[in-house]
């Protein structure tokens, strides 16, 4: 008989024994590991509630934030069902999930400048790919409009471009329940209106919205916004949350203020563009940058400009990927939940597969998570607001 690791054996009885840490894996993935063994193997059944955070981390002899991080990831991948003040219990669904997605089969489609190289869209893949093995689905990576050979029940888009959404879905090959029709579409990382599409993604517009608020609680008045022009759903409505924000606020914002690229970056022409307005006597004490690349060159730019952030500007970003936090200063940005996108994206449409005819949310916004760091400052020194270094807004 196998035994998975840190589950002991008794009779027919388990319990959760102390667990050991195994090289090259973090501990808390073999705490989550050991969790899912037990309850696999019976020894909590769906609806059940499990024992305490402290309780688990007490049995199990981890700290209670590895324990809290299991369980979250147990959460997120649809095992387990969290309520406030309530407990954690199995999910009721759980166990049923594994032969719903098995024979089926979805194309995942990347528009043809995207890299999973790219920490974005790679996170949103490790979200898809999770759920697709939990499910036991396959997936096909595609580029817009390759599936030649019309092999999949379903495509879920990764953050594609509005007038790719406007082509009618193809129609789906026979599953194996032998129907055929529609193929049922999603969209992760974009937010677009069509007849038919799912989409979830991140609160763009509040997103950008709350970076204003921030900075104006600063004291910032004169704020720039630096980010792209509006081809993806994702610059529409960072810019258009920057607008709400400032109008909201009374603020006029100086269309030289605004500089919006086609791409992730800035171009050579735009950067010394944006430096020359970094060095006007009205200059900006404040810029959101509405993606990691953009922040970047905001910081070139400052440098450039002989500005020092944040004791003259101020610098606020999206996005955070590991080198966010060893930046000089270290970047005040908006986390995006990218593998939970993806996980739940991916769900979504396979329970679509598996029931064409039940009704289906438009859109799905998730919340950022705000991490506060070093790169915003107040106006003539003051003090911050009183902020969590990371909270969902």
């Amino acid at each position: 008989m196998f035994v998975a690791p840190g589950i002991l054996w008794v009779a027919t009885v388990i319990e959760l024994k102390n667990i050991s840490p195994q090289p090259g894996k973090p501990l808390y993935a073999v705490v989550k590991d050991a969790i899912r063994a037990a309850i696999d193997a019976g020894r909590f059944a769906p609806g059940e509630r499990l024992p305490s955070t402290k309780a688990l981390s007490d049995q199990m002899s981890v700290s209670l934030v590895t324990a809290h991080r299991a369980l979250q990831e147990l959460v997120t991948s649809g095992v387990l069902r969290r309520g406030q003040g309530v407990g954690t219990y199995v999910h009721e669904d759980y166990g049923h999930r594994v032969k719903r997605g098995l024979g089926r089969r979805f194309g995942l489609v990347f528009h043809a400048e995207s890299s999973l190289a790219d920490a974005y869209n790679g996170q949103i893949f490790e979200g898809v790919r999770r759920e697709a093995n939990e499910q036991g689905a396959d997936i096909v990576l595609l580029r817009y409009g390759e599936d030649w050979r019309n092999e999949c029940h379903g495509y879920l888009y990764v953050n594609p471009y509005e007038d790719q959404m406007r082509t009618p879905a193809r129609k789906s090959k026979r599953g194996p329940a032998g129907e055929a029709g529609r193929a049922p579409v999603m969209v992760v990382g974009a937010n677009f209106k069509h007849p038919g599409v799912t989409c979830i993604d991140t609160d763009n517009t509040v997103l950008a919205r709350q970076a204003v608020e921030y900075l104006l609680e600063l004291g910032h008045r004169r704020i720039a916004f630096v980010g792209g022009s509006g081809r993806v759903s994702n610059d529409r409505d960072r810019h258009a949350g920057f607008m709400s924000a400032c109008r909201r606020a009374g603020i006029d914002v100086d269309p030289g203020f605004v500089l919006r690229n086609h791409g992730w970056r800035l171009n050579e022409t735009e950067r010394v563009l944006f430096e020359s307005q970094l060095t006007r006597p009205d200059r900006p004490t404040a810029v959101f940058a509405a993606g990691y690349h953009f922040a970047l060159d905001t910081y070139s730019a400052a440098a450039n400009a002989g500005l020092s952030i944040p004791r003259d500007l101020s610098v606020i970003g999206v996005d955070d990927p590991p080198s966010a936090s060893f930046l000089n200063p270290s970047l005040t940005t908006f986390r995006q939940r990218l593998i939970e996108m993806g996980m739940s994206a991916a769900r979504m449409l396979l329970e679509r597969i598996a029931d064409p005819a039940a009704p289906a949310e438009q859109a799905v916004l998730l919340p950022a998570e705000f991490v506060e760091r070093l790169s915003c400052a107040a106006i003539g020194g003051g003090e911050r607001p009183a902020v969590d270094r990371n909270v969902h807004l």
